[in-house]
Formats: structure tokens, C-alpha cells, sequence
């Protein structure tokens, strides 16, 4: 790869806020922050982060709910929880810093391959590669990779490949341009015409870039139907927790009843599921459904307002100022504007 992609990127790349103060514990979490969420989003929710946990000591200090509250709305919470995790171990192990070394980044929870690479480019400015969607779309088109990408040969041989191809001097800037190509340039739909690789680029020359990277058919994502209950008592609304290794771990939830179609009959359905539960109340109303996706899911949700006259004795009730405080499901927290 030439000098004409860095020539490119020098008048192209983007300044995100993260990249002002660039140090370890700032590229570790804008990187986790932006697997399977857009940079547009990620902005805002970085630089409060930054604010709340502004070094890795303050956020080993913070309780797991401080931290699942604070990545609210992000989604695939796990990496909250490791994050944190890490936190807590670089506290115990490493003096509260990232260390610089391969092996021991491999070692944290969360740190995969790609994030692995970005800390030691971007933190340490090492010769390492940092391969995602973007880079994976621009190497499969420059090489003409036509294997399936998500294969893992074939993802070792585009990081051997790459590795090679490094330039010795500043080698984090080269790989932040290909990142920065991929989204600016080699997009789904290529722009060819823009690109300062396009002399040496395989797929151009073969006329097939659109069609490159090929990869494994997705998997099509599953419908929920939830009946969701807004139990009202004395001013309270009961809450249930995700539990321990639940999909929503850490995150509360109206209680809800999972079915296989939709729920026309909200009042009559809801009443035999609650005194199947053991409690008794009276019907409200019924609210809009509302439609929640989340990793390979998409929920619809039926939520409709009860007057409770026996509580259960499990779970938690709290007022709707309090409710503000916690960590909840983004699906649920689309209910809140309805709590009285």
C-alpha cells in the first residue's frame, strides 16, 4: 500500500473527541464502545463516561450498577461488565494503567483480537493490526479475497498480509487511514473513483469491488411477543432484575409474560397470568406496542397499567423518581413516559 493513503487521510480524516487526549484508557473505551454501535452515537455517550470515570481507578471504584447505568441505551451490555471487570484488575495487577504488552492485554475480559490490536496502534503506536468491518471490506477488495471473510484462516491471512504491509515508520497513522477509508471510501457501495489504493486495488482491476467481502448468510433474528405488566401500588411500580447471565443481567424490567403470538386480548390474557403468579389487581389500560431489538431479537411489546390490591413479596417497588436512577432495557424505559 503507497504513500497516496496517508497523503489521503492527512486531508480526509475525521478529529473524533476521543482522540483529542489520545491515552490508553481513552482508546480501550471509545473501542468498546463503538463494537456494534454507530461513531454518531458513541460521541455523546464517551464523553460522559469520561466525566463520571475519569481515570480506570475511578471506574474500579464505581459499584457494577454505576457502570451498566452509565452505558445505558449502548446495548450488549456484557462489555460493560468487563469493562469493569478490567477496571478492577488493572487496579490489582498493573498499577491502574493498560499495560503495552500483547500477552497481558490478551489476558483482560473483553479484549479481543481487535481491540487488542487498536490499543497497542493507537495507545502505544506499535506495529499492530487493528482489523474491523472497515479494514476487513478494504483488504478484501485490494487483495480480491474472495474466501469467506468471516472464516478464521482467512481472517489470520488478511492480518499477516496487513502486518506486512505496514509501513516501520508511524504505523498507527497507517492503520487509522484504513480505517478511515473503509468508512469514508471503500463503503458498501464502493467510490472507487476516490480512492488513493485504487491504482493497486485487485477488485477494481477485476471490475467486482461491490460484491467483495463476501461472507457467511446472517442469521434471520427472532420475534418476542411480551405481555408487559405495569403493576401500580401506593404510588409504586414493581420491577424485576435481570439475573445472572440473562441476556438483560443487571438491568431492570417490568415483569413480563413471554408468548408465542401476538397478545390481542390484553385484559383477559392478563388476568390469568397474574393470578398465576399469585397476585391480585385490576385492569387500567392498555398501552401502544412497542418494538424493542437487541442483539439477534426483536421484541414486541404489549405493556398495559394494573392496580395492584395484593403485592408480591419478590421483587422491588419503587416510585417513578426512582426508577430514573436505575439501569434499565432500553424497551422498557420506552414505557416510562406512561408512569403517572
Amino acid at each position: 500500500m503507497n504513500s497516496q493513503l496517508l497523503h489521503w487521510f492527512e486531508k480526509e480524516k475525521r478529529t473524533f473527541p476521543w482522540r483529542e487526549e489520545i491515552t490508553p484508557y481513552r482508546v480501550w473505551i471509545s473501542e468498546i464502545m463503538l463494537q456494534q454501535t454507530l461513531a454518531s452515537v458513541v460521541v455523546d455517550y464517551f464523553e460522559r463516561w469520561m466525566a463520571r470515570f475519569p481515570t480506570i481507578s475511578d471506574l474500579a471504584r464505581a459499584s457494577e450498577e454505576e457502570v451498566i447505568k452509565a452505558w445505558e441505551g449502548l446495548g450488549y451490555y456484557s462489555r460493560a461488565r468487563n469493562i469493569h471487570k478490567t477496571a478492577k484488575r488493572l487496579v490489582n495487577e498493573h498499577g491502574g494503567k493498560l499495560p503495552s504488552d500483547r500477552a497481558a492485554l490478551e489476558t483482560l475480559p473483553g479484549l479481543g483480537p481487535y481491540t487488542v490490536g487498536a490499543i497497542l496502534s493507537f495507545a502505544f503506536k506499535k506495529r499492530a493490526v487493528a482489523i474491523d468491518g472497515n479494514v476487513i471490506r478494504v483488504l478484501s477488495r485490494y487483495y480480491g479475497i474472495e474466501d469467506i471473510v468471516d472464516r478464521t484462516p482467512v481472517k489470520r491471512m488478511m492480518t499477516e498480509r496487513l502486518l506486512g504491509d505496514l509501513p516501520a515508520s508511524d504505523p498507527h497513522v497507517a492503520m487509522e487511514a484504513l480505517i478511515e477509508l473503509g468508512a469514508l471510501v471503500c463503503k458498501k457501495n464502493p467510490q472507487c473513483h476516490r480512492c488513493p489504493l485504487q491504482e493497486g486495488c485487485v477488485a477494481h482491476k477485476k471490475g467486482n469491488a461491490a460484491t467483495l467481502p463476501r461472507k457467511k448468510p446472517r442469521v434471520k433474528g427472532t420475534h418476542l411477543h411480551r405481555l408487559v405488566f405495569l403493576l401500580h401500588f401506593e404510588g409504586k411500580y414493581h420491577l424485576r432484575q435481570g439475573a445472572k447471565g440473562a441476556v438483560m443481567e443487571g438491568l431492570y424490567e417490568f415483569p413480563y409474560h413471554e408468548g408465542g403470538h401476538p397478545f390481542i386480548d390484553v385484559e383477559t390474557v392478563g388476568k390469568k397470568i397474574l393470578q398465576t403468579w399469585g397476585i391480585e389487581a385490576t385492569f387500567d389500560r392498555s398501552l401502544e406496542m412497542i418494538a424493542h431489538t437487541f442483539t439477534r431479537f426483536k421484541a414486541h411489546l404489549y405493556p398495559a397499567i394494573w392496580h395492584v390490591t395484593t403485592p408480591p413479596t419478590q421483587g422491588l417497588w419503587v416510585t417513578r423518581d426512582e426508577i430514573a436512577t436505575l439501569p434499565f432495557s432500553s424497551g422498557h424505559r420506552k414505557l416510562l413516559p406512561h408512569l403517572r
